[in-house]
């Protein structure tokens, strides 16, 4: 596959000396682009593996990109292979994940990889259960853990269970499913049990694994997450809780923009280190949370497992770099200390916070901390190209669809006598 750029390694300092070892970012997006910029401000040499060349991350400055055929299968793991083998011959690098379904390919072909590259997984059925809202909804009321009620829908069979649940409620595949994701949204809120059956019939056809749980009540606002990289032996090597601002599409979407929550830090990361030594996870996880909006109380939402979250990069600029700590861990190298910031930094996605403020009659400041610096996720000074591409690609699109438009009319205009 063509490079979009020049390697360039650049000497990473260790205990024991000067060393080459790269990191692998498998997946780009606003995740991907994340983790290598955390990596690279501690000196370590990225590359950023992504299908979609024309990527507007892909043109970082922080990675050398490589245009790979697949992020997840069969093909996925063969380009690995085929690149541990060649480029990255004799210096197995730390492989780091950004998205669901490269985590289930590598972890069902680990002992392929293993020789290759440096990762840590947790073992092939935790992987499994934790990837799949119903598996981890059994673990953790195994564990005692508080979360919502849940029903797992797999034919119209189990509809009748759905009186059970108090209202309103949340409707979402089991998991990540190709085809429901091509007809049907992310998630649905879902005000009752006759909405919600009208719902499902019309998903079943499409994806026979749907899971609907308790709403809890509360704004974006409500939803902490509590960022963590754990080493082989299971100890917690690095630990940041930030807390959403916004999502998009607001209540059932993404994180928009957040920021640190060093106040219910202590909390949140004693209860996600709980649930994760009881289950057995190591690696890169996370663990999303919800305060109840009336009894206040935390309830948990979802894992993210064996790779790194959406907002990652969140907690490297509030001084804690998450996927530095997990390439010193996977080196056995000494854990970096937490840096110093100039006060807290707030993270975003500007165009989705813009739509989802607009979207809620919104001011874009409206919820920020007073006195807060803003982070754009895609935008930086000092690492302009993914957000001018972005731009261009906008401009093209623009164009293109004024152009598609007008056509019609030239033609009709040019075959009039």
């Amino acid at each position: 596959m063509p490079l979009l750029k020049l390697p360039m390694f650049r000497d990473v300092v260790s205990p024991v000396g000067r060393i080459r070892v790269p990191a692998v970012v498998v997946g780009a997006g606003v995740n991907g682009l994340g983790v290598a910029r955390s990596l690279a401000r501690a000196g370590v040499p990225v590359w950023l593996l992504e299908s979609n060349g024309r990527c507007p991350e892909m043109y970082s400055r922080a990675a050398t990109a490589l245009k790979i055929e697949s992020l997840l299968g069969e093909t996925l793991v063969e380009e690995l292979v085929r690149l541990g083998a060649a480029q990255f011959s004799g210096l197995r690098p730390v492989l780091f994940l950004t998205q669901e379904q490269s985590v289930k390919t590598v972890s069902h072909h680990r002992d392929r990889l293993f020789p290759l590259y440096r990762f840590s997984l947790p073992l092939l059925d935790v992987v499994d259960t934790l990837l799949h809202k119903q598996g981890f909804q059994r673990l953790a009321e195994q564990f005692g853990s508080p979360i919502p009620p849940l029903v797992h829908v797999r034919t119209l069979a189990d509809l009748p269970e759905l009186d059970n649940l108090q209202y309103p409620v949340v409707v979402k595949p089991g998991e990540r499913h190709a085809e429901y994701a091509q007809k049907f949204k992310k998630a649905y809120f879902v005000h009752s049990a006759a909405d919600a059956v009208e719902l499902i019939r019309r998903i079943l056809p499409v994806m026979s694994d749907i899971v609907v749980q308790e709403w809890i009540e509360g704004p974006d606002s409500n939803i902490y997450f509590c960022l963590q990289s754990i080493d082989r032996q299971g100890q917690v090597t690095g630990s940041f809780t930030g807390r959403k601002i916004r999502s998009w599409p607001p209540q059932v979407g993404g994180t928009a923009s957040c920021i640190a929550a060093p106040e219910v830090h202590g909390e949140l990361s004693c209860m996600t280190t709980r649930f994760f030594r009881d289950a057995g996870v190591i690696g890169m996880a996370s663990m999303e949370f919800k305060r109840d909006e009336h009894t206040r109380e935390f309830r948990m939402v979802e894992p993210t497992i064996g790779r790194t979250d959406y907002q990652e990069e969140v907690a490297t600029l509030n001084g804690v770099n998450l996927p530095y700590a997990a390439y010193c861990s996977e080196l056995d190298f000494p854990l970096p200390a937490s840096a110093v910031t100039k006060g807290p930094v707030l993270w975003r996605v500007r165009s989705e916070d813009m739509q989802s403020a607009v979207a809620q009659n919104q001011r874009i400041t409206q919820g920020y901390p007073s006195g807060v610096r803003v982070t754009d996720a895609l935008c930086r000074w000092c690492d302009p190209m993914p957000c001018l591409v972005q731009g261009l690609q906008r401009v093209r699109r623009a164009l293109h669809s004024r152009t598609s438009k007008l056509m019609p009319e030239s033609k009709t205009a040019r075959s009039k006598p």
